[in-house]
């Protein structure tokens, strides 16, 4: 493990103006998602659990919020080319939103990612090239990439967009007026975290907003409670779409400003949390999305009587792995 630090930053880099301008570029299918109390999950975690369902779109993810915001900015500036590294959700989401905006697509991906969200990027119509390595050796060579042709390399939670377009689902978790208690957030590269986060400190600020991470890939949660970048030399998760290894110090600074708590949680509580989600919800979700129910099973005590919210911000799944996981255990009762 490695550890840098950095100087915080007094200001985060996101705008609450800027956030809400940002819904007038989202395509509105991608908008005011489901948010319903789910009581079915109550009894086995000994709280009210509302879920905000972020699956029920194009590209089964909410990453196309961010990408929308990217893509209309782009296609406005008349830059033709994007390029991005993904673990499989960002990457769909670009080429979603490109497509529409008649921009030319490439995506950059771990040769290990699911194979499920590889093909979806390639029905999509943009170029993938793959790697042998993991999604921060994608990043470079995303980069390379970007400056070889001269095109616009679009890096998830750096770009500020993608933490706007993100926070979008904040606006409407605080809109809403429920009386929550906590917010419980996947974190990887940090734009859902900084940017729902933000959100409901303006606006909610007695929501405690806490952020969770596998414990097979602890980098931003490990920084954050050091308040100093920490990296990781490897991962060992299957919630892809969470396992960065190199925090951006950058996001790391908002983040400081807007999280109440991190905490790391095993892959048994995620692969629970997902066959609950299935047995309770009767929702798909890929293992980030699962965090949240993760974090209450192993500290129900913490939330016991509380109200929380939980975004389940994505359902693209290897259905072979995704059997494997859910199958493991009977579902709980």
């Amino acid at each position: 493990m490695r550890e840098r630090r950095l100087d915080t930053a007094p200001e985060t880099r996101l705008d609450t103006a800027r956030i809400r301008a940002a819904r007038r570029v989202i395509d509105p299918v991608f908008l005011d998602t489901p948010l319903y109390r789910c009581e079915a999950l109550e009894p086995d975690l000994g709280c009210a659990v509302s879920i905000k369902l972020e699956t029920a779109n194009p590209v089964r993810s909410f990453k196309a919020r961010g990408t929308e915001v990217v893509t209309s900015r782009l296609a406005g500036s008349g830059s033709p080319a994007v390029v991005c590294a993904s673990a499989g959700n960002l990457g769909q989401a670009l080429a979603w939103s490109g497509r529409g905006r008649g921009l030319d697509v490439a995506v950059v991906a771990s040769r290990f990612a699911p194979a499920a969200k590889l093909d979806r990027i390639r029905a999509l119509d943009a170029r993938l090239e793959l790697v042998d390595g993991d999604f921060d050796l994608a990043r470079e060579r995303a980069a390379a990439i970007a400056r070889h042709d001269g095109i616009r390399l679009v890096e998830d939670s750096l770009d500020i967009e993608t933490c706007e377009g993100a926070a979008t689902i904040g606006l409407e978790l605080a809109e809403s007026a429920p009386s929550f208690d906590a917010v419980l957030i996947a974190l990887g590269g940090g734009a859902l975290a900084t940017g729902v986060g933000h959100v409901v400190k303006s606006l909610a600020p007695g929501v405690e907003v806490i952020c969770v991470q596998p414990l097979g890939a602890p980098a931003m949660t490990r920084s954050w409670r050091r308040r100093r970048v920490v990296t990781t030399d490897s991962t060992d998760t299957i919630a892809d779409g969470v396992a960065g290894r190199r925090p951006i110090p950058a996001v790391l600074d908002d983040l400081l400003l807007v999280a109440d708590d991190a905490v790391l949680v095993q892959e048994a509580s995620i692969m629970a949390g997902m066959r609950m989600l299935l047995h309770h919800a009767g929702l798909v979700a890929e293992p980030s999305a699962a965090l949240g129910i993760a974090a209450i099973l192993e500290d129900r005590d913490r939330f016991a009587g509380r109200h929380v919210a939980t975004i389940v911000c994505g359902g693209n799944v290897d259905m072979d792995a995704y059997h494997r996981w859910v199958g493991a255990a009977p579902p709980l009762r």
